[in-house]
């Protein structure tokens, strides 16, 4: 088995590849790991509800909730999730859940849009569940519609309605939802890390899930991660399952099929569609107000804002300050998190999200975004080349987990290319708070032609005397000035870090590509450096 296969199974690996994605397993190998860092397992434990996939013991797959009163997650160790719950008799996953099986599970907050994925194997623990972690790994927050969520007091389930096609009443379900988890598996290598099952969630504008006629759907796949967990899976297993929530009754919809995978569609409804799953339904479980939890459809809390200003910073980094249209203060954000936003851009049927990270001072009274142009992003190249002063788009609240992870640590910020923007707003954080707290910026960029924000951190840096920084030219220009305009030729790597004289207990901040941060992170880790210590994020395709 190599470390390719360690990471991603075989058709993981040919979907990759025919997709054009290169060689993921040697850029993301420091994302996937077989125990929960801290924050996941503070995540975890924080949900009312979590999303699990798995197969029934005539091995087709089904996707269901787990949920429980607040605090039924516990994670005893780094490799352990105890869920203080039971599966109802009428869970079409019930038998396997109970005698023990491989499982996805996603833990997923619509509220704020986070969310975790791992596999694993779940198995009866004294009066509820316990799982065995195998691998692990963060999601971005694109196309998740924002709920909050209650609990209902006294709530009936209905009588299970049991069918091989869709009825009426779930076709229109299934017609306006924004919202579906789907779960795949395969166990070609049964016992390895990249075998089992994968819980994965799936939204778009209301109704973006096709219907052909009562045994027939189509779920566009848009750009995301460039794993191909679901992708991949149906290429060594067709066999996948799906599950609609109906948010105000609590109901479930439970499909189980077979799938095929149209690389090229035609006749998408959505162009931004890079591929289509079309499922064919062999089984459909309609379970009403199965779940104690409701979710405020009218929670998704997006407001106007207006295009105050518009900055080239580099050559491929354009900035937007963004206003509240109605005048009122814009929401609070904390330095790290990101903006999830909506454009209307033409040519494009439904309304695009994206989710950019915020690279202002949590002080300022506008936000700010920093996005890099790229030659195939259809969001970005809109932002850079059509978007102008006094357009308006919609943005919900700032969300995310990336924040400043203690009140008075050393910190070192460690980015390359775009990956900036959240150290950026950091930087602006820490230098409001007037302490004595020790920060590091390090910077990578291709040279001073692609180096956005060279005066704003120089200037932050010299003004602040526990401010220091490190710049990086993989590929300087004639006239660049080593010690001017940079320090160091050549790319960021682990031992440069390592010799800030910091201190122990400095935390280490990584944003940038895959690679970037599977080296630097694998690297530190290599060096001593705590994993507790080093926290990343990430930005990929699915981001542009």
């Amino acid at each position: 088995m190599t470390q390719e296969q360690d990471v991603f199974h075989a058709g993981e690996i040919a979907a990759q590849r025919r997709a054009g994605a290169g060689d993921m397993a040697s850029k993301v190998a420091g994302f996937i790991r077989d125990y929960m860092p801290e924050q996941h397992r503070d995540f975890h434990t924080s949900l009312p509800f979590l999303v699990i996939s798995a197969a029934d013991e005539q091995a087709r797959p089904w996707v269901t909730i787990l949920e429980g009163r607040e605090g039924f997650v516990t994670s005893p160790d780094a490799r352990t999730l105890a869920l203080a719950t039971q599966m109802a008799p009428v869970d079409p996953l019930a038998s396997a859940i109970n005698a023990g099986t491989d499982i996805g599970m996603l833990g997923i907050e619509l509220a704020t849009r986070r969310r975790n994925r791992l596999s694993g194997f779940i198995h009866p623990d004294g009066d509820g569940l316990a799982i065995d972690i195998r691998q692990t790994f963060g999601n971005c927050p694109q196309y998740i519609r924002e709920r909050e969520w209650h609990r209902v007091a006294d709530q009936t389930p209905g009588e299970p309605i049991i069918g091989d096609r869709l009825s009426g009443d779930q076709i229109a379900q299934i017609q306006v939802a924004d919202t579906m988890f789907i779960g795949t598996g395969q166990q070609t290598n049964a016992g390895e890390p990249s075998s089992g099952y994968d819980a994965s969630h799936r939204g778009g504008e209301a109704g973006f899930v096709e219907i052909v006629d009562d045994r027939h759907l189509r779920i566009p796949d848009y750009a995301g991660n460039n794993f191909f967990n679901t992708i991949g899976n149906l290429l060594k297993n067709p066999r996948l399952g799906l599950l609609f929530i109906d948010f105000e009754t609590g109901g479930m919809l439970h499909i189980t099929g077979t799938a095929t995978v149209e690389w090229s569609p035609k006749n998408a409804r959505d162009p931004a569609a890079r591929r289509m799953i079309d499922v064919t339904i062999d089984a459909v479980i309609e379970r009403p107000a199965a779940l104690s939890l409701r979710w405020q459809s009218d929670a998704a809390h997006t407001r106007p804002l207006v295009v105050a200003e518009k900055l080239v910073e580099s050559a491929d980094i354009t900035s937007l300050h963004l206003l509240p249209a109605d005048r009122l203060p814009r929401d609070t954000f904390e330095a790290g998190q990101h903006l999830p936003v909506e454009l209307k851009i033409p040519g494009s049927a439904n309304k695009v999200r994206r989710s950019y990270s915020l690279s202002g001072s949590p002080s300022d009274d506008f936000y700010r975004l920093s996005i890099k142009r790229e030659a195939l992003g259809l969001t970005s190249r809109y932002v850079h080349d059509t978007l102008k002063v006094g357009d308006i788009i919609e943005a919900g609240r700032p969300s995310g987990d990336f924040v400043i992870p203690c009140a008075a640590c050393p910190l070192v910020l460690v980015s390359a290319g775009v990956g900036l923007t959240p150290m950026l707003s950091m930087l602006h954080a820490v230098a409001a708070e007037q302490s004595d707290r020790s920060v590091w910026f390090v910077h990578g960029a291709r040279n001073s032609h692609y180096h956005a924000f060279r005066d704003e951190v120089d200037q932050l840096v010299e003004t602040n005397r526990n401010f220091q920084e490190m710049v990086f030219y993989s590929q300087p220009l004639d006239g660049d000035r080593r010690g001017v305009d940079y320090d160091v030729a050549g790319r960021i790597t682990p031992g440069p870090l390592l010799k800030l004289e910091v201190g122990p207990d400095a935390h280490y901040m990584l944003c940038g590509p895959a690679a970037f941060l599977t080296t630097i992170r694998s690297g530190l880790e290599g060096l001593g450096i705590p994993g507790d210590q080093i926290h990343f994020e990430s930005f990929g395709p699915s981001s542009q």
